[in-house]
């Protein structure tokens, strides 16, 4: 796999036909591991100006996304490996829903989000392989943060709010069954 670095967490591929094997899933697993943030991606579009964003994402447990929106996007994600809680919430910040995402265990393998919702992913396992695509091209101001939401440098806080947010994920996982 032939790519250029943007950054510690972003990659993208130089590839004309990019191909993705076990080996480059094991790669993007230990780049995930080494990075602060516990995460990377593969962008498999050219660049950040491009209609059509596909992007291989590897996060590893405890990896904290900050819960957003998108106003004029829809994403999808398609579970490779590991699994994966997509959580969605209202403007308050109440979990409204949890769909699990992964290959085992009765999960989705497959999410849409079309509407200008609040959310964010949480892995469920040590690493969990998942493909991206959204529209472009990415504009940063297009993304909205929750304001009631911790920023992801604020350590204690993220903390403490993954905590909770985890048991809100136990409860509705429970009350889905």
């Amino acid at each position: 796999m032939e790519f250029t670095e943007e950054s510690k967490e972003v990659l993208y591929s130089t590839e004309a036909v990019t191909v993705l094997h076990p080996s480059d899933v094991e790669f993007l697993k230990g780049a995930a591991r080494l990075n602060e943030r516990k995460r990377i991606r593969l962008c498999t579009h050219p660049s950040i100006d491009d209609t059509l964003h596909e992007m291989i994402i590897v996060q590893s447990r405890g990896c904290y996304v900050r819960p957003h929106r998108h106003l004029r996007k829809s994403e999808s994600f398609h579970a490779i490996e590991g699994e994966l809680d997509i959580v969605l919430f209202d403007h308050e910040g109440d979990v409204s829903r949890v769909i699990r995402l992964g290959q085992e265990n009765g999960c989705a393998v497959y999410y849409r989000l079309g509407t200008p919702t609040y959310h964010t992913v949480v892995p469920q396992s040590e690493f969990v392989v998942f493909h991206e695509t959204t529209n472009g091209p990415f504009r940063r101001e297009q993304t909205e943060f929750a304001p009631w939401s911790p920023v992801e440098n604020s350590l204690g806080e993220v903390e403490r709010y993954l905590s909770r947010l985890g048991k809100h994920i136990d409860e509705w996982t429970k009350e889905a069954r």
